[in-house]
């Protein structure tokens, strides 16, 4: 039985490593578009001609490279975020985390910033900001120990930031001409450089959380077990904050807000390996970007030759797991 119990763990990552190459090779070979699979194959071969050549290396090799970035981040952060909170519902999409980093990329486009560094720069304080208010929020009573309230609470507060980036690109055409493209969640449209100026945050918010890992093992089994291994579970909670802040930063900038991915990747998750995030974070980090590419394949497809921007795919993976979760924990079980 203890054979079989860690023989489970290298299973999924190795079938979740076989999904992922081939599902990269999918998002390479199949689009919208009028270059066929066997004309991008030829491509990725050498041959083809120069249009399915600039189709595969410069439109779906930097989205696919793209795909890979967020996916870990939003995995990994909807992950942490839920070890932090102790509750399966603890989302940076569904708590707001996304919602101020979007906000405060709209603001900082308000007030001039027309640089990717800037634009990561405000994501990443919109999310920190985000982050602090999730904390908040679980410190009140009857809220942090109840997943529906708990999301009652992100979906006032997401309602509240959308409303204020939406007031601000009805006031201000410039800012709304600039975001467009942006906000609505997409893979498609982004420039290849946007992959490097986004991956340091993603490096640096898993640097953050490697360390972590044991100490919120440690954490889920109470703080007084926590401390009593030698751990500090109020710093242990601002340094995956900080992570979190990193990565949903990170994934924001590069491709706007997709929702519901920390959500769908730890509850897949589970489903393999059970609940010790020690297990839990190696597969995340194959299955994020399973779950966007998938996602992002099938956005090109349903409606060609036009795309679906894919946090609308998400989104309809998203909402019946979430169902699913408040139907099963009405109490946090992490």
């Amino acid at each position: 039985m203890a054979f079989r119990q860690s023989f489970m763990p290298v299973k999924a990552l190795g079938l979740s490593a076989l999904c992922l190459l081939f599902l990269c090779l999918l998002s390479l070979l199949i689009g919208a578009g009028d270059v066929s699979p066997a004309e991008s194959l030829r491509a990725l071969l050498g041959g083809g001609n120069d249009n399915a050549r600039f189709t595969l290396f410069e439109l779906r090799w930097a989205r696919t490279e793209l795909a890979l970035l967020v996916g870990v981040a939003l995995g990994v952060a909807g992950l942490l975020m839920q070890a932090v909170a102790r509750n399966p519902l603890a989302e940076p999409g569904l708590l707001g985390v996304s919602a101020g980093s979007s906000f405060a990329v709209v603001v900082a486009i308000l007030l001039g910033a027309s640089t990717a560094s800037l634009y990561l720069s405000a994501a990443f304080i919109g999310a920190i900001l985000g982050c602090a208010l999730v904390m908040l929020v679980l410190r009140m009573r009857g809220v942090g120990d109840d997943p529906v309230r708990l999301v009652l609470a992100g979906a006032a507060f997401t309602g509240l930031l959308q409303a204020g980036s939406s007031m601000i690109l009805l006031s201000d055409q410039r800012t709304a001409d600039e975001i467009r493209f942006w906000v609505v969640g997409s893979l498609a449209g982004r420039p290849p450089e946007t992959f490097f100026w986004t991956l340091p945050g993603l490096i640096l918010g898993g640097l953050i959380a490697l360390p972590l890992v044991r100490p919120l093992a440690a954490l889920a089994l109470g703080e007084q077990v926590a401390k009593g291994l030698g751990h500090h579970p109020h710093g242990v909670r601002l340094a995956t904050l900080l992570s979190v802040a990193l990565l949903v930063g990170a994934a924001n900038a590069a491709a706007g807000p997709i929702a519901f991915l920390g959500l769908i990747v730890p509850y897949i998750a589970r489903r393999f390996v059970g609940t010790d995030i020690r297990k839990l974070l190696g597969l995340c980090v194959l299955l994020g970007p399973c779950v966007l590419l998938l996602a992002d394949i099938v956005s090109r497809l349903v409606v060609r030759p036009y795309e679906l921007p894919v946090g609308v795919v998400t989104a309809f993976i998203g909402a019946p797991i979430l169902i699913a979760v408040v139907r099963t924990h009405r109490l946090p079980s992490l």
